[in-house]
Protein backbone atom coordinates (compact mmCIF):
# COMPACT_ATOMS: atom_id res chain seq x y z
CA UNK A 1 0.00 0.00 0.00
CA UNK A 2 1.14 3.61 -0.68
CA UNK A 3 2.25 5.84 2.22
CA UNK A 4 1.42 9.02 1.74
CA UNK A 5 2.61 12.53 4.33
CA UNK A 6 0.65 15.43 4.69
CA UNK A 7 3.41 18.93 4.66
CA UNK A 8 3.10 22.09 5.51
CA UNK A 9 4.31 25.73 4.88
CA UNK A 10 6.06 28.17 6.43
CA UNK A 11 6.69 31.88 6.37
CA UNK A 12 7.30 33.16 2.83
CA UNK A 13 4.38 30.87 1.28
CA UNK A 14 2.15 33.77 2.14
CA UNK A 15 0.39 36.17 -0.62
CA UNK A 16 -2.21 38.72 -0.82
CA UNK A 17 -5.52 37.14 -1.03
CA UNK A 18 -4.67 33.69 -0.53
CA UNK A 19 -7.40 31.57 0.93
CA UNK A 20 -10.21 33.69 -0.18
CA UNK A 21 -11.61 32.25 -3.15
CA UNK A 22 -11.24 28.64 -0.77
CA UNK A 23 -13.58 31.05 1.50
CA UNK A 24 -16.15 31.58 -0.97
CA UNK A 25 -16.28 27.83 -2.55
CA UNK A 26 -16.23 26.02 0.93
CA UNK A 27 -18.12 26.34 3.78
CA UNK A 28 -15.72 25.01 5.80
CA UNK A 29 -13.11 27.00 4.92
CA UNK A 30 -14.87 29.83 5.55
CA UNK A 31 -15.91 28.95 9.12
CA UNK A 32 -11.71 28.01 9.77
CA UNK A 33 -11.35 31.55 9.05
CA UNK A 34 -14.33 32.75 10.86
CA UNK A 35 -13.31 30.64 13.66
CA UNK A 36 -9.44 31.97 13.67
CA UNK A 37 -10.64 36.11 13.84
CA UNK A 38 -12.73 35.02 16.97
CA UNK A 39 -10.01 33.82 18.58
CA UNK A 40 -7.48 36.86 17.64
CA UNK A 41 -10.38 39.18 18.17
CA UNK A 42 -9.59 41.01 14.92
CA UNK A 43 -10.34 40.54 11.13
CA UNK A 44 -7.01 38.61 10.14
CA UNK A 45 -8.96 37.43 7.13
CA UNK A 46 -9.42 41.28 5.69
CA UNK A 47 -5.87 41.17 5.89
CA UNK A 48 -5.32 38.36 4.57
CA UNK A 49 -7.43 38.45 1.52
CA UNK A 50 -7.78 42.40 0.55
CA UNK A 51 -4.35 43.91 2.78
CA UNK A 52 -1.53 45.10 1.76
CA UNK A 53 1.30 43.10 1.05
CA UNK A 54 3.95 45.02 3.20
CA UNK A 55 1.40 44.37 6.48
CA UNK A 56 0.90 40.70 5.56
CA UNK A 57 4.53 39.92 5.32
CA UNK A 58 5.50 41.13 9.20
CA UNK A 59 6.14 38.10 11.16
CA UNK A 60 3.27 38.51 13.73
CA UNK A 61 0.66 38.51 10.79
CA UNK A 62 2.12 36.10 7.79
CA UNK A 63 2.50 33.08 10.41
CA UNK A 64 -1.15 33.32 11.48
CA UNK A 65 -2.22 34.04 8.07
CA UNK A 66 -0.38 30.88 6.53
CA UNK A 67 -1.56 28.71 9.46
CA UNK A 68 -5.50 29.65 9.19
CA UNK A 69 -4.79 28.92 5.34
CA UNK A 70 -3.23 26.20 5.69
CA UNK A 71 -5.80 24.46 7.60
CA UNK A 72 -8.78 25.88 5.75
CA UNK A 73 -7.59 23.69 2.64
CA UNK A 74 -7.17 20.78 4.87
CA UNK A 75 -10.71 21.04 6.09
CA UNK A 76 -11.94 22.24 2.35
CA UNK A 77 -10.64 18.94 1.50
CA UNK A 78 -12.11 16.73 3.66
CA UNK A 79 -15.70 18.58 3.37
CA UNK A 80 -14.96 17.39 -0.56
CA UNK A 81 -13.76 14.06 0.53
CA UNK A 82 -16.73 13.37 3.13
CA UNK A 83 -19.19 14.74 0.34
CA UNK A 84 -18.25 12.72 -2.34
CA UNK A 85 -18.09 9.39 -0.01
CA UNK A 86 -14.27 8.91 -0.87
CA UNK A 87 -12.39 7.22 1.56
CA UNK A 88 -9.67 10.47 3.18
CA UNK A 89 -5.93 9.49 2.68
CA UNK A 90 -4.40 8.85 6.57
CA UNK A 91 -1.30 10.13 6.56
CA UNK A 92 1.93 8.49 7.37
CA UNK A 93 3.48 11.58 8.72
CA UNK A 94 2.63 15.38 9.66
CA UNK A 95 5.78 17.81 8.85
CA UNK A 96 5.84 21.02 8.77
CA UNK A 97 8.55 23.50 7.74
CA UNK A 98 9.37 26.02 10.53
CA UNK A 99 6.14 27.93 11.74
CA UNK A 100 4.14 25.15 9.45
CA UNK A 101 4.90 22.87 12.19
CA UNK A 102 1.73 24.39 14.35
CA UNK A 103 -0.25 23.92 11.12
CA UNK A 104 0.70 20.15 10.90
CA UNK A 105 0.05 19.89 14.85
CA UNK A 106 -3.71 20.84 14.43
CA UNK A 107 -3.63 18.46 11.64
CA UNK A 108 -2.22 15.94 13.44
CA UNK A 109 -5.06 16.88 16.37
CA UNK A 110 -2.49 17.82 18.89
CA UNK A 111 -3.83 21.63 18.77
CA UNK A 112 -6.69 23.57 18.50
CA UNK A 113 -6.69 26.05 15.99
CA UNK A 114 -7.73 28.59 18.43
CA UNK A 115 -4.70 27.67 20.41
CA UNK A 116 -2.72 27.44 17.51
CA UNK A 117 -3.29 30.97 16.33
CA UNK A 118 -3.15 32.73 19.09
CA UNK A 119 0.28 31.33 19.68
CA UNK A 120 1.75 31.77 16.34
CA UNK A 121 0.98 35.18 16.97
CA UNK A 122 2.88 35.03 20.21
CA UNK A 123 5.62 33.39 18.36
CA UNK A 124 6.14 36.37 15.93
CA UNK A 125 5.95 39.03 18.36
CA UNK A 126 8.83 37.14 20.23
CA UNK A 127 10.67 36.48 17.57
CA UNK A 128 10.09 40.12 16.28
CA UNK A 129 10.94 41.38 20.27
CA UNK A 130 14.46 39.11 19.69
CA UNK A 131 15.70 40.81 16.51
CA UNK A 132 18.25 43.62 17.54
CA UNK A 133 21.02 42.44 15.37
CA UNK A 134 20.21 39.33 13.49
CA UNK A 135 20.09 38.79 9.76
CA UNK A 136 19.81 36.15 7.13
CA UNK A 137 21.09 34.71 3.66
CA UNK A 138 19.96 32.66 1.25
CA UNK A 139 23.44 30.63 0.15
CA UNK A 140 22.62 28.83 -3.39
CA UNK A 141 25.07 26.13 -5.05
CA UNK A 142 27.07 24.60 -2.34
CA UNK A 143 28.25 21.66 -2.32
CA UNK A 144 26.65 20.04 1.11
CA UNK A 145 29.54 18.86 1.69
CA UNK A 146 31.45 22.07 2.18
CA UNK A 147 28.24 23.07 4.78
CA UNK A 148 30.73 22.35 8.11
CA UNK A 149 33.04 25.42 6.81
CA UNK A 150 30.51 27.55 6.08
CA UNK A 151 29.68 26.79 9.65
CA UNK A 152 32.91 27.32 11.28
CA UNK A 153 33.30 30.65 9.47
CA UNK A 154 30.51 32.05 10.70
CA UNK A 155 30.97 30.81 14.19
CA UNK A 156 34.28 32.47 14.06
CA UNK A 157 32.68 35.61 13.81
CA UNK A 158 29.63 35.26 16.85
CA UNK A 159 26.66 33.55 16.95
CA UNK A 160 25.73 31.53 13.65
CA UNK A 161 23.84 28.39 12.20
CA UNK A 162 22.47 27.22 9.74
CA UNK A 163 18.88 28.17 9.83
CA UNK A 164 17.32 26.17 6.72
CA UNK A 165 18.59 23.05 4.78
CA UNK A 166 15.77 23.20 2.25
CA UNK A 167 17.50 21.25 -0.58
CA UNK A 168 20.68 20.04 -1.64
CA UNK A 169 22.67 23.13 -2.83
CA UNK A 170 20.13 25.38 -0.88
CA UNK A 171 20.25 26.52 2.91
CA UNK A 172 19.56 29.47 4.43
CA UNK A 173 22.19 30.92 7.38
CA UNK A 174 21.08 32.93 10.15
CA UNK A 175 23.05 34.89 12.99
CA UNK A 176 24.62 38.17 13.75
CA UNK A 177 25.19 40.37 11.29
CA UNK A 178 28.91 40.65 11.13
CA UNK A 179 29.16 36.42 11.12
CA UNK A 180 26.31 35.84 8.62
CA UNK A 181 28.50 38.41 6.32
CA UNK A 182 31.40 37.00 6.53
CA UNK A 183 29.86 33.54 5.87
CA UNK A 184 28.27 34.74 2.52
CA UNK A 185 31.30 35.63 1.78
CA UNK A 186 33.17 32.43 2.73
CA UNK A 187 30.27 30.30 0.62
CA UNK A 188 31.19 32.23 -2.61
CA UNK A 189 35.08 31.25 -2.01
CA UNK A 190 33.99 27.45 -1.27
CA UNK A 191 31.96 27.59 -4.83
CA UNK A 192 28.55 28.80 -3.94
CA UNK A 193 26.79 30.13 -7.37
CA UNK A 194 25.00 33.02 -5.02
CA UNK A 195 25.19 33.94 -1.51
CA UNK A 196 22.39 36.95 -0.93
CA UNK A 197 21.41 38.78 2.29
CA UNK A 198 17.78 38.58 2.55
CA UNK A 199 15.79 41.42 3.62
CA UNK A 200 14.74 40.49 6.88
CA UNK A 201 16.18 42.04 10.86
CA UNK A 202 15.26 38.13 12.75
CA UNK A 203 17.48 35.86 12.83
CA UNK A 204 15.75 33.19 12.68
CA UNK A 205 16.51 29.30 13.74
CA UNK A 206 20.02 30.91 15.58
CA UNK A 207 20.93 31.34 19.08
CA UNK A 208 19.93 35.29 18.91
CA UNK A 209 16.51 33.87 19.18
CA UNK A 210 16.90 32.22 22.90
CA UNK A 211 15.28 35.34 24.30
CA UNK A 212 11.79 34.26 22.22
CA UNK A 213 12.12 30.63 22.58
CA UNK A 214 12.12 31.54 26.68
CA UNK A 215 9.23 33.49 26.22
CA UNK A 216 7.18 30.94 24.00
CA UNK A 217 8.11 27.91 26.70
CA UNK A 218 6.46 30.19 29.18
CA UNK A 219 3.18 31.00 26.76
CA UNK A 220 3.19 26.94 25.66
CA UNK A 221 2.86 25.31 29.24
CA UNK A 222 -0.36 26.13 30.41
CA UNK A 223 -1.71 25.02 26.96
CA UNK A 224 -2.83 21.45 26.26
CA UNK A 225 -0.73 19.50 23.78
CA UNK A 226 -2.44 16.15 22.67
CA UNK A 227 -0.87 12.63 21.62
CA UNK A 228 -0.78 13.13 17.34
CA UNK A 229 -2.56 10.99 15.57
CA UNK A 230 -0.07 9.99 13.47
CA UNK A 231 4.16 10.80 14.10
CA UNK A 232 5.23 14.03 13.05
CA UNK A 233 9.01 15.28 12.59
CA UNK A 234 11.16 17.69 14.55
CA UNK A 235 12.87 20.48 12.22
CA UNK A 236 15.98 20.25 13.26
CA UNK A 237 16.81 16.09 12.82
CA UNK A 238 13.83 14.61 11.64
CA UNK A 239 13.62 12.72 15.03
CA UNK A 240 9.56 11.60 15.57
CA UNK A 241 7.15 12.95 17.74
CA UNK A 242 5.06 11.10 18.96
CA UNK A 243 3.48 12.74 21.91
CA UNK A 244 1.50 16.10 23.21
CA UNK A 245 4.96 16.79 25.55
CA UNK A 246 7.58 16.02 22.56
CA UNK A 247 5.27 18.87 20.35
CA UNK A 248 4.96 21.27 23.07
CA UNK A 249 9.21 20.68 23.44
CA UNK A 250 9.72 21.31 19.97
CA UNK A 251 8.06 24.16 19.73
CA UNK A 252 10.09 25.97 21.51
CA UNK A 253 13.70 23.99 20.49
CA UNK A 254 12.84 24.74 16.75
CA UNK A 255 13.29 28.60 17.57
CA UNK A 256 16.58 28.27 18.18
CA UNK A 257 17.67 25.23 15.95
CA UNK A 258 18.03 25.32 12.01
CA UNK A 259 15.12 23.25 9.95
CA UNK A 260 16.65 20.29 8.04
CA UNK A 261 14.01 19.76 5.45
CA UNK A 262 16.33 17.24 3.49
CA UNK A 263 16.35 15.19 6.57
CA UNK A 264 12.86 15.16 7.21
CA UNK A 265 11.65 14.35 3.56
CA UNK A 266 14.68 11.68 3.33
CA UNK A 267 13.41 10.41 6.78
CA UNK A 268 9.53 9.74 5.20
CA UNK A 269 11.10 8.17 2.23
CA UNK A 270 13.16 6.10 3.71
CA UNK A 271 9.93 5.02 5.71
CA UNK A 272 7.94 4.34 2.56
CA UNK A 273 6.23 7.36 1.86
CA UNK A 274 6.03 7.96 -1.60
CA UNK A 275 3.34 10.42 -1.88
CA UNK A 276 3.37 13.88 -0.28
CA UNK A 277 0.72 16.99 -0.38
CA UNK A 278 1.29 20.08 0.32
CA UNK A 279 -1.29 21.52 2.23
CA UNK A 280 -1.51 25.84 2.04
CA UNK A 281 -0.99 28.15 0.18
CA UNK A 282 2.02 28.10 -2.56
CA UNK A 283 3.86 25.23 -3.59
CA UNK A 284 7.42 25.97 -2.09
CA UNK A 285 7.75 22.88 -0.47
CA UNK A 286 6.39 20.95 -3.93
CA UNK A 287 9.24 22.54 -5.18
CA UNK A 288 11.92 21.40 -2.40
CA UNK A 289 10.57 18.17 -2.04
CA UNK A 290 10.56 17.18 -6.16
CA UNK A 291 14.46 17.97 -6.20
CA UNK A 292 15.26 15.81 -2.28
CA UNK A 293 13.35 13.02 -3.95
CA UNK A 294 12.57 13.01 -7.34
CA UNK A 295 11.04 9.69 -8.03
CA UNK A 296 8.25 10.79 -5.25
CA UNK A 297 4.69 11.98 -6.34
CA UNK A 298 4.42 15.62 -4.49
CA UNK A 299 0.20 16.68 -4.83
CA UNK A 300 0.10 20.51 -4.17
CA UNK A 301 -3.20 21.62 -2.90
CA UNK A 302 -2.94 25.32 -3.75
CA UNK A 303 -3.82 25.88 -7.68
CA UNK A 304 -4.81 28.80 -9.20
CA UNK A 305 -6.35 27.16 -12.35
CA UNK A 306 -8.89 24.96 -10.05
CA UNK A 307 -12.26 25.58 -8.78
CA UNK A 308 -12.14 27.93 -5.24
CA UNK A 309 -7.75 27.21 -5.87
CA UNK A 310 -8.06 23.87 -4.75
CA UNK A 311 -6.99 21.27 -6.18
CA UNK A 312 -8.38 18.09 -5.13
CA UNK A 313 -5.91 15.22 -5.30
CA UNK A 314 -6.75 12.13 -6.80
CA UNK A 315 -5.52 9.58 -4.79
CA UNK A 316 -6.29 5.85 -4.75
CA UNK A 317 -8.53 4.24 -1.63
CA UNK A 318 -5.14 2.01 -1.28
CA UNK A 319 -3.58 5.14 0.32
CA UNK A 320 -2.81 4.68 3.73
CA UNK A 321 0.07 4.86 6.85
Amino acid sequence: MTKIAFVFPGQGSQYVGMGQALAETSPAAAATFREADAALGEPLSELTWTGEASELDQTVNAQPAILVTSVAYLRALEEVWERDHADAPDPAFYAGHSMGQYSALVAASVLDIADAVRLVRERGRQMQASADGGAMAAVIGLDDARLPELEAAGRAKGAFTIANRNSPGQVVISGTQVAVEAAAETAKKLGAKRAMMLPVSVAAHSPLMEQAAAGMREVLRDVTFRDPRAPLLANADARPITTGEQARTELVEHLTTGVDWVRAVQTMSSAGVSTFIEIGPGKVLTGLIRRIAPDATVLPVDDQGSPGRLAVPALESTLTA
